[in-house]
């Protein structure tokens, strides 16, 4: 019997013949990712054990991407601490500040992470891997197991497939099939158990870019996927080509793959979706979410923080004011897409509009280290979720739609359909 393309993944890095879910293996990742609200508490286990030399230095990558900005002492401190921590464990891929930006995009845009490649990570966001046709696999606070010995155990997980057939309608975007498919499992529609499950997308997949394939990894992880994976299309191996700073070898499914369950959604007919206080799943078409005013707006985030997605969001800008009573943060998934947008006009295009452009890196979405909101206070953005408290007050209200649709609500100071915009 075949492999999905998730067992491949790690089958290759374990050397093994075949793999079956539920197998415990120890792959050999090719980088290791350790994001800088972690690096304090790592270093001070290993510290604690007496281990002050990492397995792989080489292979260990320290991204600055949480807190960008200092905005107190406490942030400045783990700033320090991070740069110290790089130096004495020999670390010479860190990214801090100003030179790499988020960890779940630059890597793609890079050609760090390649189609094929297998890595750890501390956070969970790391299944925008998929977009790529990679495998990033979140081990948390073990990640310190990671750094002192090279692996860790990994259980393979169970496969889920989805087919999506047809094409998205106008001012239908990525995000607005992961905010639906959030709501079709929930509802029962789409019988999937989402928890330590990798979710493999098959059927009409060339028309998706790679933004498009990182915002549809990310709702999946909000429902307790530990992996998304696209099959790579040529589209996105010529991307990855282009820009490989290491030979890759991409991985496909097997024809005769075993998958836990399987189901196709018809994405042709989706409306535009806004999620709803809570959680994703909690999604509904614009049609009920439109005319809910709004006092902060925010673009950006691991799902939607990609060159392509700004570009959608400034289209909807140019030319328009934010409403007077909106605050709109936009922060760039990385310091290439800043530079790129300097260079073609979109950063003066969000300055004419009225927007405050924050530096690569999480923004608000990193619990509101930047751009909170006050009790009362409404929000609608693409962060990744909409749990109480997220962008401060556990008193505001949070909605989540697609950069079009925050985009478009910015302008109008109330939730508003791009389509009519």
């Amino acid at each position: 019997m075949g492999m999905t393309a998730v067992e491949k993944v790690l089958a290759r890095k374990t050397g093994r013949a075949s793999l079956q879910p539920g197998e415990v293996v120890y792959p050999d990742p090719d980088f290791i990712m350790i994001h800088d609200g972690l690096v304090r508490g790592a270093k001070r286990e290993l510290d604690s054990l007496g281990i002050d030399r990492l397995a792989r230095p080489d292979k260990v990558v320290m991204v600055t991407d949480h807190e960008v900005i200092y905005g107190s002492p406490r942030a400045a401190e783990f700033g320090v601490i991070n740069r110290n921590a790089a130096k004495a464990w020999g670390v010479k891929q860190f990214f801090d500040v100003g030179r790499g930006g988020h960890g779940h995009i630059f890597p793609m845009e890079s050609g760090m992470l390649l189609p094929g490649m297998f890595y750890f990570d501390n956070d969970r966001h790391s299944t925008n891997a998929g977009a790529i046709g990679a495998f990033g696999f979140r081990i948390g606070a073990e990640i310190s197991r990671v750094l002192a010995t090279g692996t860790n155990w990994v259980t393979v997980p169970a496969t889920l497939r989805l087919v999506l057939k047809g094409k998205l309608g106008r001012g239908v975007y990525a995000r607005d099939v992961g905010f639906y498919l959030a709501r079709l499992i929930r509802q029962g529609t789409i019988p999937f158990e989402m928890d330590y499950r990798a979710l493999e997308f098959a059927g009409d997949l060339d028309s998706f870019d790679l933004a498009e394939r990182a915002a549809l990894c990310n709702s999946p992880t909000e429902l307790g996927a530990y992996g998304v994976f696209f099959p790579p299309s040529e589209r996105i191996l010529a991307f990855a080509r282009e820009r490989a700073q290491h030979a890759f070898a991409p991985i496909y499914p097997d024809p005769d793959a075993s998958y836990e369950k399987q189901a196709t959604l018809a994405i042709d007919g989706i409306e535009p979706q806004v999620a709803l206080p809570g959680e994703i799943q909690t999604s509904v078409d614009i049609s009920e979410a439109v005319g809910q005013p709004i006092d902060h707006a925010f673009i950006g985030s691991c799902g939607s923080g990609m060159y392509e997605d700004l570009a959608t969001a400034a289209s909807f800008l140019k030319g328009r004011r934010v409403a007077p009573n909106v605050r709109l943060f936009v922060a760039p998934g990385s310091e290439r897409t800043t530079r790129r947008m300097a260079a073609d006009g979109l950063l003066n295009v969000l300055v004419e509009a009225g927007a405050i452009l924050l530096p690569a890196g999480c923004g608000p979405c990193n619990d509101a280290v930047v751009g909170p909101l006050h009790a009362g206070e409404v929000s609608i953005s693409t962060a990744s979720n909409s749990n109480a408290g997220r962008f401060g007050s556990k008193q505001a209200r949070l909605f989540l739609g697609s950069p079009a649709t925050v985009a478009a609500s910015a302008v109008a100071g109330a939730i508003a359909d791009p389509r009519g915009a």
